[in-house]
């Protein structure tokens, strides 16, 4: 009889946070603004299109510059990603103060990265609505949010299946705009393909998981197989989920490769994967 390996405890899995923050996400959102660059360069590369447009069809001038909104918006995209609680402060204050701002969807894009960092759900996603709301487009919040949602779901969440499938547009989406993205300016093309690589991991990542959490182990192991070859290093959560993937598809072998990998790489995961090897190795026949 064949192992059936579906939802189980997130707690076992030693998700690599702080792969997602290699890069940041959001930096070639089409639309939208980078958190990581100073804002004179990066207002004349992302302009808000919808804001534009509408002040295009109403025939007037771009609103006046505010030097405070402005600076209010420099501070909090020159503060460090590694303090969240003060770059939170900074970027709630701003949206509270200037909530039309034309830098909204970047700052909401930002607390989303924040929030991550802290593991606070609640206001992970209600920035991320947020800031889909303003750019459905961009991808680094999609990437983002797809991976979080199959990785923190729990089994008796009575909305597990809808979120899931959630995930699943929000990455195959993200995929779509990645495809087509144009390179921007100051990059060249060896960083270009690097971030973009990075982005397409992450979303291949959370694909798998998706499809890992629905027991569609067959799409779930294409998926991963992306993500894992394309990361240097793999993220170990990914190889321990494509393990259990190929022991349920009787591909046993394999199961114990993806199990080794994972036991090469230190954390938590380290032990469970070693012994999750030595066991696939004994069913190879």
């Amino acid at each position: 009889m064949r192992a059936r390996f579906g939802f189980f405890d997130m707690s076992i899995l030693s998700v690599s946070l702080a792969g997602i923050f290699a890069f940041p996400l959001g930096a070639y959102a089409q639309n939208g603004t980078n958190p990581n660059m100073v804002p004179e360069i990066e207002q004349q590369q992302n302009t808000n299109q919808q804001l534009e447009q509408r002040t295009l069809e109403k025939n007037t001038p771009a609103p006046k510059v505010d030097p405070k909104e402005e600076a209010a918006y420099k501070a909090f995209y020159e503060s460090s990603a590694s303090e969240p609680d003060a770059r939170i402060k900074l970027g709630e204050d701003f949206l509270q103060k200037y909530p039309a701002s034309r830098y909204a969807e970047s700052v909401d894009a930002g607390l989303t990265h924040s929030y991550f960092a802290k593991q606070d759900w609640k206001n992970f996603y209600a920035s991320a609505d947020k800031a889909l709301a303003l750019n459905p487009d961009d991808p680094g919040v999609l990437v983002i949010l797809g991976w979080v949602i199959p990785h923190s779901m729990k089994s008796d969440d009575p909305n597990a299946l809808s979120n899931l499938d959630k995930a699943e547009k929000y990455e195959k989406h993200a995929i779509e705009i990645l495809g087509t993205m144009p390179k921007p300016d100051g990059m060249t093309d060896e960083q270009f393909a690097q971030h973009k690589a990075a982005f397409l991991a992450q979303a291949h990542s959370g694909l798998g998981l998706v499809y890992f959490r629905r027991q569609q182990f067959d799409d779930s192991v294409k998926e991963l197989q992306q993500a894992t070859q394309a990361s240097a290093p793999p993220d170990p959560t990914d190889l321990f989920v494509l393990g259990i993937d190929l022991q349920n598809l009787n591909r046993f072998a394999d199961a114990a490769d993806a199990f080794n990998r994972c036991a090469q790489i230190s954390g938590g995961l380290q032990d469970r994967c070693k012994q999750s090897a030595d066991a696939a190795k004994k069913q190879v026949r």
